[in-house]
């Protein structure tokens, strides 16, 4: 008797004025131009055998996905900067532009990369790791000798910076629709994951908040940091600053294996509350789609499908070597 395929834990992101999602063969972003069109990009998936066993490998998995995920989100994320920028010129200004783009910053690359820089859980890394412990310590490091009550207060300021940087950010009209498109992804996959067929209709009935969201795991990196960091005492700021750089990827195993398990526990009751501090946190980094948003994100989910079966089919004819994909889309 043939085993049925496991079934798919779908994935995506929000891109400028538009949807990712991430199939099994292939990742397909659509975008909504200027004249209402939707535009592919189709990008075959070409996981190399190690990556795909270092992301069987528990707490390794997390951040190999993480740094696979940022590799192949930017491709995407240009793409969808790219026609974004094309649609805000004039045919004067987009001729002109063409002309700049081997010579300097055009303004589809400044705005791919502050898409990027919104988008990016390393940038965020980055930026709220380190900063918190250089406040806490301005504000408290002569005034509490306890290290562990310091890492809590530590985790507050972190929690604290991340809340006031999302809230700033959504109020521009960019990033605005941005998280919108980001409500649009999770309505989708929660309306596919509950065998709805993915109408305008039934899709906007949908909650724009998943577990599975990576603003969940920002969240969980918070709070899984502080216990991580109160096993490992310091005594100085260096050494605080050392142990923060060198347990991050810890951290982030930790957080991406939890989340995992709170998603596979969100039907049980009581447990299913271990994800709520991060869906509180989607309230911010989404928003509630338009119609015309959940059109675009169900094009993308169906044309990335669509494609997938191509892939299954095409594997199982055992055709000639080649793709059932053109990879110069990619």
């Amino acid at each position: 008797m043939s085993q049925k395929p496991a079934p798919v834990s779908y994935g995506g992101q929000a891109v400028i004025e538009g949807v990712m999602f991430g199939g099994r063969h292939v990742n397909v972003t659509a975008v909504r131009r200027k004249n209402n069109e939707i535009k592919f990009l189709e990008v075959p998936r070409e996981d190399k055998s190690l990556i795909l066993r270092l992301r069987k490998i528990p707490l390794l998995r997390g951040i190999i996905s993480l740094i696979d995920s940022s590799i192949k989100g930017s491709k995407h994320l240009n793409f969808s900067a790219d026609a974004y920028a094309d649609d805000s010129l004039d045919p004067e200004e987009r001729e002109k532009q063409k002309e700049k783009e081997d010579s300097g910053w055009s303004l589809s690359m400044i705005i791919g990369v502050a898409a990027v820089s919104v988008l990016s859980f390393v940038f965020g890394k980055l930026l709220f790791t380190l900063v918190p412990v250089f406040v806490e310590d301005f504000l408290f490091g002569d005034i509490i000798d306890n290290y562990i009550i310091r890492n809590l207060i530590e985790g507050g300021i972190k929690l604290l910076l991340l809340l006031i940087y999302l809230w700033a950010i959504s109020q521009t009209p960019v990033i605005k629709r941005l998280f919108q498109y980001h409500g649009a992804e999770h309505k989708v996959i929660s309306a596919f994951e509950a065998g709805e067929e993915l109408t305008v209709k039934n899709v906007q009935k949908y909650t724009r908040l998943h577990y599975r969201c990576g603003s969940s795991f920002m969240m969980l990196t918070i709070v899984l940091g502080v216990v991580v960091y109160s096993i490992v005492p310091w005594d100085n700021l260096t050494e605080r600053v050392i142990q923060r750089i060198v347990l991050l990827p810890v951290v982030l195993g930790i957080s991406f294996e939890f989340l995992k398990l709170t998603n596979s526990l969100r039907e049980v009751p009581v447990l299913r509350y271990l994800g709520y501090p991060g869906l509180w946190l989607q309230l911010l980094t989404t928003k509630e789609p338009t119609d015309d948003q959940v059109e675009v994100s169900i094009a993308s989910f169906n044309r990335m499908r669509e494609l997938d079966a191509q892939f299954e089919r095409a594997a199982t004819a055992k055709p000639a070597a080649g793709s059932v994909l053109d990879p110069a889309k990619g």
